[in-house]
């Protein structure tokens, strides 16, 4: 009786695992979980919230206005946030001088994003957005908000791309190079 009941445990984890596994592939390759554009209000609303730095200073994205910027919702225990972070850096430094500024906006603990900032040489602003950084995220389109979670704004500050997961490198070279034209 015991192995029957082991084995419907077992095979109840695994279909849960499975439909989890598939509603998570769904959502990060572009379904309703980033659609829908968000409005103006949102986006300036995004520019206004002041949130601390690694200093404890309080800043406002608007700060960068008139750049091509890119704003990464992470943290440091989000494995995929890791694994983007050190592209990041790269593009922060090959783009930088021509006007696009990497902004990571950390839901967590200031003291592990300064040594993981620590760790990776960091290169461009993060800012310490607690939990409050996942409602931000939402009123730009993360309607799960799950983590990472990117927009690109151009120098007018509008909207033009949102990422739920991993931005790839090429990706974002290809915004950039849409965007700098401009």
């Amino acid at each position: 009786m015991i192995q029957v009941r082991t084995a419907a445990v077992l095979l109840a984890a695994g279909a849960l695992a499975l439909s989890v596994g598939f509603a998570t592939n769904y959502l990060l390759r572009g379904s309703p979980v980033t659609t829908g554009v968000s409005d103006e209000a949102d986006v300036e609303g995004l520019f206004a919230a002041p949130m601390p730095d690694l200093s404890g200073n309080p800043v406002t994205l608007a700060r960068w206005r008139g750049k091509v910027l890119v704003v990464n919702f992470w943290a440091t225990w989000c494995v995929p946030c890791r694994e983007e972070i050190p592209d990041f850096v790269r593009l922060q430094k090959e783009f930088g001088d021509r006007g696009v500024q990497f902004v990571g906006i950390a839901a967590d603990q200031a003291d592990k994003v300064s040594a993981f900032a620590s760790e990776l040489q960091i290169n461009y602003p993060l800012l310490i957005g607690d939990f409050a950084a996942l409602e931000l995220a939402k009123r730009v389109g993360n309607k799960i908000s799950a983590l990472p979670f990117t927009v690109v704004l151009d120098r007018k500050g509008r909207l033009v791309h949102r990422q739920l997961g991993i931005l790839k490198i090429d990706k974002l070279r290809s915004i950039f190079g849409e965007l700098l034209q401009k």
